[in-house]
């Protein structure tokens, strides 16, 4: 008879010996010798994703733009909903934890009841119990282990997920915010543009009362006009509308949110010291989102795998139960159980095998997620680097483009006023002086927007 008790004890470790291994994961991509748009070697690092990634904006030595990336950090509702699903996933854990602890509980009832069993014309009976009941399953086969550790991984992808959305939304912010400058910048020079012709054409409009020119030449010039402040409204235009996506993301109501002009733009364009992009690019939130993803993936195989054993559950229950309440406390009312359950599935209609087959699925599909999260980060770098470089170049010719066509301006607006170049002359010097100053200007842009855009792809600052 004690052997026959020790039969599923045996039973149970002999399964729990055939249970099947976790998965391998395959190697991540290959980590290239160095950035192809730097001279700089590759540095292997240990993942930082926890790391702080400093106020990088101040590198900007904007302090417009340092209230602005300070306001949405505090109401941006993207930065709200990433902080709102990781308690859900630490509340997870922490559901998980309990299942692997004993379970306590007390309770208390009154039964009446009468049956077919009671004697002919008995009264119904009252049974009073009061007592403590505890149920503990035993993790034979890890199932519950490898919940918990699921669901731990899962709340440290959510919170790499809550960095890369704060990460994120700074950059936008900075992005919005210096797009916003940019178009300051451009409507001074439009309305400067729209001054010059005004000058033209008054100019134009005297010579032509006094017989020197025709007509066609003063029609020529409020043509131009009317088309720069036609440019000019749709500047305004835009001008607003950015606006209005920067109250967005700072979390406030555009109606109410106002950014005062600054067409002079002052703000600080940072240069990132080389060999930066192979020491910070660890700490990318996304990758490392991705990452944790992949493992909590792997271990819900196992958890898959382990619906194939038997569960373990031991019970206890003590108290008391009396047909009185005066004598529910007393010693002799005491009652108690001690119980063990073993449960095996002998037959689902394949529902463990299809359990088993779509967590390999799911992880397959974080595989390669992760994947791609790696090969998105090491382009995000290599574009941003190449941006940089080359916009540096533009900048110098765009320059000296800029130059030429002032001079011509200056020219051309010297000689129209002698009489010696026709008014077509001016206004195409004009043209061309706008034209080229404006191309500078994006270019300027664009300078500060892969900046930005390279800090978000290294995963922050680099201090």
């Amino acid at each position: 008879m004690n052997q026959l008790r020790l039969l599923p004890l045996a039973t149970a470790l002999l399964l729990a010996g055939c249970a099947t291994a976790l998965p391998e994961l395959p190697a991540s991509p290959q980590a290239p010798a160095q950035f192809k748009r730097s001279a700089q070697p590759w540095t292997v690092a240990a993942p930082a994703e926890a790391q702080d990634r400093g106020t990088w904006w101040k590198a900007f030595a904007d302090p417009v733009l340092d209230d602005l990336v300070m306001r949405a950090g505090a109401g941006n509702t993207s930065i709200q909903e990433a902080a709102a699903r990781l308690a859900q996933a630490r509340a997870l854990v922490r559901n998980a934890q309990a299942d692997r602890m004993p379970q306590i509980g007390v309770g208390a009832g009154a039964t009446r009841q009468a049956g077919a069993n009671t004697a002919a014309g008995a009264a119904p009976g009252t049974l009073l119990q009061a007592g403590a009941s505890l149920s503990y399953e035993v993790d034979l086969f890890g199932r519950l282990a490898r919940s918990q550790d699921a669901a731990t991984l899962d709340a440290q992808a959510r919170e790499a997920l809550l960095q890369s959305t704060r990460l994120l939304a700074q950059a936008e912010t900075a992005q919005t915010y210096l797009a916003v400058r940019a178009l300051d910048v451009e409507r001074a020079l439009v309305r400067e543009t729209i001054t010059a012709h005004a000058d033209t054409l008054r100019l134009t409009q005297r010579r032509f009362q006094a017989g020197d020119i025709a007509e066609l030449d003063v029609v020529r010039v409020q043509s131009e006009l009317a088309a720069t402040e036609a440019e000019l409204l749709a500047l305004d235009r835009q001008r607003a509308q950015t606006e209005h996506a920067l109250a967005v993301l700072v979390g406030e109501v555009a109606s109410g949110f106002t950014l005062q002009e600054a067409p002079d733009w002052r703000t600080a364009l940072p240069v990132i010291p080389p060999g930066v992009p192979a020491t910070v690019l660890t700490r990318r939130p996304d990758v490392a989102a991705a990452q944790a993803s992949l493992l909590a993936a792997q271990a819900r195989v196992g958890i898959a795998q382990a619906a194939w054993f038997p569960g373990i559950t031991l019970t206890a229950d003590g108290g008391f139960a009396s047909p009185e309440l005066g004598d529910l406390f007393k010693w002799s009312a005491r009652a108690w159980s001690i119980g063990a359950l073993l449960s095996l599935p002998i037959f689902d209609g394949g529902r463990r095998e299809a359990g088993v087959q779509g967590a390999q699925g799911r992880l397959d599909e974080a595989l390669a997620v992760y994947r791609g999260n790696v090969l998105v980060a090491f382009r995000d770098v290599e574009d941003q680097l190449a941006a940089l470089r080359l916009l540096h170049e533009q900048a110098g010719a765009q320059g000296r483009a800029v130059d030429a066509a002032r001079r011509a301006t200056t020219l051309s607006d010297t000689r129209y006023r002698s009489g010696l170049v026709s008014q077509l002359e001016l206004l195409d010097a004009r043209r061309s002086e706008l034209r080229n100053r404006r191309q500078a200007l994006q270019v300027r842009s664009s300078q500060y927007q892969a900046t930005v855009g390279l800090i978000r792809a290294l995963g922050g600052g680099w201090g």
